[in-house]
């Protein structure tokens, strides 16, 4: 049975979490609420076999925020003694009565149940953090080697992530959680007399542990010996013929496009105006809740946190709010938003979805993406069978570079790579491709959704947002999808221009 570690249970968790909100409550706070993290990771970079970087990190730290006199407050500390958490406390009040006179929109948060001595560990059989570093970079070294045979050149990057909470509020709810997320990544590179190339591989970051590069969740053998072939056969394709094309697109270019076009559109702090600065707003406003046509009759998309070896999947959010999954997109049509316990309120939502999250001890939480994924057809059809009802198209495998505007409307994706489809079969690859559109001429034009076997769990760890930035991992799942009449552009010829 997976237990949250001797060590972090051996802090003086509840009674810096009491000494706080006395304090905080002494001073007159409407609500406190206290954060104690452990976040330790580890990263691993090797070069043609050889190890290049190792970074070892760990950061151990305690948050207070307060509601008083309708505003916020918050601080935070490092020094885990009694009289260090009620300091802090004072801190936050002062903070929220500093800022009340110019606070213009009074803070309430939506009930939530209270949840007493909640414990909750993330689905996993190996700690990523019990392995030795020199066994794991022995075994980037292996995968390397083996690569190198058909490239010139290999990187390989190992990225490993072990998350502990304990989160104590006013209203009595208690919760310890942990949880384990990793990322392995490999790329080739090869030169030709006809041009360079590189690729990786499209194995998705998880919330699982070491068993991952093992075997478990992934053929990293099939993955690893067909690469070093599929880039040469990408260096020596032809370009890409610009114009019109149905698309069958592969989860592992999918999600990011999901990602980008629906995970941040439907945050609902960007549809109301709040998150503006970085990356923008939303075109997906409020008012068009129940009502914005954002695709075909296909496009169900749930945002969960709650689904296993999810990034952002938690037992609670970083407002003591249980992990759910809910609606965003019904049948096509707008339904739903993400959500923290503040907007949930302001906009008779009832109750936050559990989408509030702060990425260090450090940081104020802030509403933050769930795993948002978009949902297969029940007994649906396989991917070859999507790619047999094109005549003439691309299949597109693998996340590359991509570009959307500030409101999450005009949007351009690259991926790995791609083949032509001709006749319902595939043809070779094609190079220099992109496909662009508006998010919802793009999912209007999706006509058919794969089957259960066709879902893959993408995602990131590296998700950025707010002032001062924070990063948050999240993973998205999806089946293959056929998407008729996409424009595709030729990137040399587009950039020549």
């Amino acid at each position: 049975m997976r237990q949250i570690d001797p060590d972090f249970l051996a802090l003086p968790l509840r009674r810096l979490a009491d000494a706080a909100l006395q304090r905080a409550q002494d001073l007159g706070a409407e609500h406190a609420d206290f954060r104690l993290e452990r976040i330790r990771g580890e990263s691993l970079s090797l070069y043609d076999s050889r190890l290049e970087g190792a970074v070892d990190a760990d950061d151990l730290g305690f948050a207070v925020r307060v509601v008083k006199n309708d505003t916020w407050g918050f601080a935070a500390g490092i020094e885990l003694t009694a009289e260090s958490a009620a300091r802090v406390a004072e801190q936050a009040v002062r903070v929220a009565e500093v800022s009340a006179p110019i606070n213009r929109e009074p803070v309430a948060l939506a009930p939530e149940p209270v949840h007493r001595d909640a414990v909750w560990v993330s689905s996993y059989e190996i700690d990523p953090f019990d392995v030795p570093s020199a066994e794991k970079v022995a075994l980037l070294a292996e995968w390397s080697g083996e690569l190198l045979k058909g490239a010139d050149h290999v990187t390989a990057r190992l990225l490993q992530v072990k998350e502990q909470k304990f989160y104590a509020d006013t209203a009595g709810t208690v919760t310890t959680q942990q949880r384990v997320r990793l990322h392995p990544s490999l790329n080739v590179m090869k030169a030709t007399d006809t041009g360079f190339d590189d690729m990786s591989t499209i194995a998705p970051p998880v919330g699982r542990g070491y068993e991952y590069l093992t075997g478990t969740g992934w053929d990293w053998a099939a993955e690893l010996a067909e690469l070093p072939e599929l880039l040469a056969e990408k260096l020596a394709a032809p370009s890409v013929e610009a114009g019109a094309h149905d698309l069958v697109i592969h989860p592992s270019n999918l999600w990011l496009t999901i990602h980008e076009s629906i995970g941040h559109a439907t945050e609902l702090d960007r549809a109301l105006g709040y998150e503006a600065a970085y990356a923008g707003t939303s075109f997906a406003t409020f008012d068009k809740l129940n009502e914005l046509v954002y695709g075909s009759p296909v496009l169900n998309v749930t945002g969960d946190r709650t689904v296993e070896h999810g990034l952002a999947t938690v037992g609670f959010d970083d407002e003591g709010v249980a992990g759910q999954s809910f609606d965003i997109v019904r049948d096509g049509i707008l339904t739903g938003y993400q959500l923290d316990r503040r907007m949930a309120l302001m906009k008779g939502f009832g109750r936050s979805n559990g989408c509030g999250f702060a990425d260090s001890p450090g940081h104020t939480p802030i509403q933050r993406m769930a795993n948002v994924s978009l949902r297969p057809a029940e007994a649906g059809p396989s991917t070859e069978e999507l790619i047999s009802r094109v005549e003439h198209g691309l299949y597109i495998v693998g996340d590359k570079s991509w570009s959307i505007d500030q409101q999450r409307y005009n949007f351009q994706f690259t991926g790995e790579r791609a083949y032509r489809i001709v006749d319902g079969a595939l043809a070779g690859q094609v190079r220099d491709f992109a496909y662009t559109g508006t998010t919802t001429d793009f999912w209007g034009s999706m006509e058919a959704v794969g089957g259960p076997q066709t879902y893959v769990l993408g995602g990131a760890f590296n998700c950025g947002k707010g002032q001062p930035g924070q990063v948050a991992p999240v993973s998205h799942g999806c089946p293959s999808a056929l998407f008729r009449g996409v424009r595709v552009l030729n990137t040399v010829q587009e950039g020549g221009k």
